[in-house]
């Protein structure tokens, strides 16, 4: 297998398609383009520009604020693509799309598009594949998982939820000329290498936690131990509600998240508080349930920084051959807090890579999988996909 990247920042969405491409290099094993771009590009255009260099299907984001390439971090106040091509002659790769509204549910759209992707592999059907690669929309997640689980089963996940740049609703995802805000789609891999994924919040645990006690719908957690949950994170934090209330708890939060164990303790999947409602209930990133513990978790700004470096030394520990490329999944709210420092990161990734091609996106939601787990979503958090010769 072969791994090229590209970028540009043309103005132009059609010309940064093509740039991006062309700067990749074409390659006649290509099998697979994940491109992220900006939420400011008409995305049909950016797709046609690649797609005049490389003739397979091109899956995808939109990313928040910009992506890192082995050449710095793209974007700011520029519009930008970044793009990474699998390429290997006998690698096998299926995909699939769903647009939400043309389902009765999430889960029914992220069957359908697994049962797609796994049609046009035209392998076996006892024959599992590799790896699985999904994005969706910000909104319903473990749902469209949920669905993709049925056609696939456990396939070790990676992958991440489309953003903007204001967290406001202007997020895409993409399957060639097939573009949605809110569904899912889908890439089932079939290959010779070998892989590995970190995934990680990478907080400290404190000791403040409490039992889910209400939680309406699936994300607005309502009450910990019987109390409002703003006013028990407000005393946790020595804060007062004020500090807390309405969008002003997404930031609040970045460096405090609330963390979930798995059933083994091996995973924390991370739960971001997004929004302070007038009943002090909060809006959630992801999925929670009652009556489980609900962690409170910390990290420094200096500590979200560091952890890009450790968790890609925890991952090319657990290599059995050197990798190849690396596909990198960093949580947008992440990428807030460390604000003008993004060039910190760009030098955690170049120490710890070894000069092998790799992108990193930024996401409103995060996918990958721990041994003996399940797949699953998180937010504030860190997935790290290695494949290797």
């Amino acid at each position: 297998m072969k791994a090229l990247t590209g970028y540009s920042t043309n103005a132009d969405a059609y010309k940064a398609g093509l740039e991006a491409a062309k700067m990749a290099g074409k390659n006649k094993d290509a099998k697979l383009v994940f491109a992220y771009m900006s939420c400011d590009y008409k995305i049909k255009d950016v797709i046609k520009g690649i797609k005049q260099v490389f003739d397979c299907p091109v899956i995808g984001n939109t990313s928040f604020t910009g992506v890192i390439m082995p050449d710095g971090y793209i974007g700011g106040d520029k519009p930008f693509v970044g793009i990474m091509v699998l390429c290997d002659a006998s690698m096998v790769v299926g995909v699939g799309f769903a647009d939400r509204k043309a389902y009765q549910s999430a889960r029914d759209a992220g069957e359908a598009a697994t049962k797609h992707a796994r049609i046009m592999t035209k392998m076996p059907y006892h024959d599992e594949p590799d790896l699985m690669y999904m994005t969706a929309s910000p909104t319903e997640e473990e749902f469209f998982l949920k669905g993709a689980n049925r056609v696939v089963g456990r396939v070790p996940l990676f992958g991440g939820s489309a953003a903007d740049n204001t967290i406001s609703g202007k997020w895409s995802l993409y399957l060639d000329g097939k573009i949605t805000g809110e569904g899912v789609a889908v890439a089932l891999i079939y290959m010779k290498n070998g892989f590995a994924n970190e995934f990680t919040g990478a907080y400290r645990e404190t000791k403040d936690m409490g039992i889910i006690t209400k939680v309406e719908g699936a994300r607005r957690l309502v009450e910990i131990d019987g109390t409002p949950a703003v006013k028990k994170y407000a005393k946790w934090r020595g804060m007062k509600t004020s500090e807390l209330m309405g969008d002003k708890l997404l930031s609040a939060t970045i460096t405090s998240p609330l963390g979930v164990k798995d059933r083994l303790g091996d995973l924390i999947a991370i739960r971001h508080p997004m929004f302070a409602n007038d009943d002090y209930s909060m809006n959630i990133g992801a999925n929670l349930s009652e009556k489980t513990v609900v962690i409170r978790m910390e990290a420094s700004v200096d500590e979200l920084i560091s952890s890009v470096g450790e968790t890609l030394k925890k991952l090319n520990d657990s290599l059995d051959k050197p990798a190849i490329c690396y596909h990198l999944v960093h949580c947008g709210g992440r990428r807030a807090g460390i604000g003008d420092r993004i060039g910190e990161v760009y030098k955690q990734i170049v120490k710890n890579v070894n000069g092998v091609p790799f992108i990193m996106e930024f996401t409103f939601g995060e996918y990958g999988y721990e041994d003996d787990g399940r797949n699953t979503t998180g937010g504030l958090m860190l997935s790290f996909t290695a494949i290797t010769k």
